[in-house]
C-alpha cells in the first residue's frame, strides 16, 4: 500500500442530522485524499441491538448510502459497502472469536455501561452479538489490514481490544495483520436548537441535507441568551447557541457578530438570518447532490455493489493468508 489504510464504519440508524456530519463524515471526506479507505455501512453491528426489529435496518442502508454520498464521499477514491455484503466478516469474526478469552470482552468499560442503559430501555441484549461486538469490529479492521481507525474517545477501549487480539493472532499463528493505531477524532460539538446535545429524540436536531426553507426555519427557533429580552439589551455570545453555529458556518463574521453582540449592535433576529444564509451557502452541495442520488437510486445500488466486489478482493485474500497461517 502506498498510503495508509482506513476501515470505518457506521450502524444504519436512521437520517442523519446535522450533527452526526459533523461528527464523523465531514472528517472521512478529508480523510479519502490522503488515505486508502474502506467505508462500511455496518449492518450486522446494528443487529447486535435491534434484532427485534431488523425490518428498518434494509431502508436505513439506502438512506445512509445517500447521505454519504451527499457528503461527498467518492465512490473512486473509496470502498463504500456493506457489511452483509462481504461474508468473510462473518467468517473472520468466527476464527478470532476462537481465540479471544471471554474475560477481555467482559472488561470493556462501554459493555456493563451499554446493558444497563439499553436494560433500562426495555431492551434484551444479554446477547454473544452484543458481548462480541468489538470483536466483530476486530474482524471489520483487520479483514482490510487497515492500520488507522478513525475513532471517538469512547471508541478508544474497543480499538485497544483489537489490538490485542491482533497481537494474539500473530503470536499464536504468524504475522498477517498490522495493529491498528487509532486517529481520534476532532469532532466538532454540535447544539441542537435548544442548546442541548442534538438528538433526534430531544426533538432538536437539524436535519441533514435539509431543503434551505427548513434550514432557516430550524434557524429562526435557536435558542439565544436568556437574559437578552429585548434587541436593545446587550447579549452574552458565549452562551447563545446561534454564535456556537457562526463559529462553525460563518468564521470570518465570527469576531464581529461576538463584538456587536456584546454591545447590542445586532439582534437576535438579524443574527440569525446571517446565520441562515451562511449555512443554506455552506450546505447547498450536499442538499443538490442529496436531490441528484434520490432521482437515481439504481446509482447508489450500483456504487453499493461495485464496493462489494472491491472488498471482496481484499477479504478473499485475507481469509487466504489467514487460513494458511492456522493450517486450515
Amino acid at each position: 500500500m502506498s498510503k495508509g489504510r482506513i476501515f470505518s464504519g457506521m450502524q444504519p440508524s436512521g437520517k442523519f442530522h446535522l450533527g452526526n456530519f459533523l461528527g464523523a463524515l465531514d472528517s472521512w471526506v478529508r480523510l479519502q485524499n490522503d488515505y486508502d479507505c474502506f467505508f462500511s455501512i455496518v449492518d450486522w453491528h446494528a443487529l447486535t441491538s435491534s434484532y427485534e426489529e431488523p425490518s428498518k435496518i434494509s431502508s436505513n442502508i439506502y438512506e445512509m448510502a445517500l447521505d454519504w454520498l451527499s457528503a461527498g464521499l467518492d465512490p473512486e477514491k473509496n470502498v463504500i459497502f456493506v457489511q452483509s455484503a462481504v461474508k468473510e466478516h462473518a467468517e473472520l469474526h468466527l476464527l478470532l472469536s476462537m481465540i479471544t478469552p471471554l474475560s477481555w470482552l467482559e472488561r470493556v468499560p462501554t459493555y456493563k455501561d451499554k446493558l444497563q442503559q439499553l436494560g433500562a430501555m426495555g431492551k434484551e441484549i444479554n446477547t454473544y452479538g452484543f458481548l462480541g461486538y468489538p470483536e466483530l469490529m476486530t474482524a471489520d479492521i483487520l479483514l482490510y489490514k487497515a492500520d488507522t481507525v478513525p475513532v471517538g474517545e469512547d471508541q478508544i477501549p474497543h480499538l485497544e481490544l483489537s489490538r490485542e487480539i491482533t497481537r494474539r493472532f500473530n503470536n499464536l499463528y504468524r504475522p498477517v495483520f498490522p495493529e491498528p493505531q487509532a486517529m481520534l477524532s476532532e469532532a466538532a460539538v454540535l447544539p441542537g436548537i435548544d442548546g442541548r446535545k442534538m438528538s433526534k429524540s430531544y426533538g432538536n436536531e437539524i436535519p441533514y441535507a435539509a431543503h434551505p426553507d427548513e434550514l432557516s426555519a430550524r434557524v429562526r427557533l435557536m435558542v439565544t441568551d436568556p437574559q437578552r429580552i429585548r434587541k436593545t439589551d446587550v447579549g452574552n455570545p458565549d452562551v447563545c447557541t446561534v454564535y456556537t453555529f457562526h463559529k462553525l458556518f460563518n468564521k470570518e463574521e465570527t469576531d464581529d457578530i461576538s463584538s456587536n453582540c456584546r454591545i447590542a449592535g445586532i439582534g437576535c433576529v438579524d443574527c440569525k438570518k446571517k446565520l441562515a444564509a451562511k449555512m443554506v451557502e455552506s450546505l447547498a452541495g450536499i442538499y443538490e447532490r442529496r436531490l441528484a442520488l434520490e432521482a437515481n437510486p439504481a446509482r447508489v445500488k450500483e456504487i453499493l455493489a461495485r464496493g462489494a466486489e472491491r472488498a471482496r478482493v481484499v477479504a478473499t485474500a485475507t481469509m487466504e493468508e489467514v487460513r494458511s497461517a492456522m493450517k486450515l
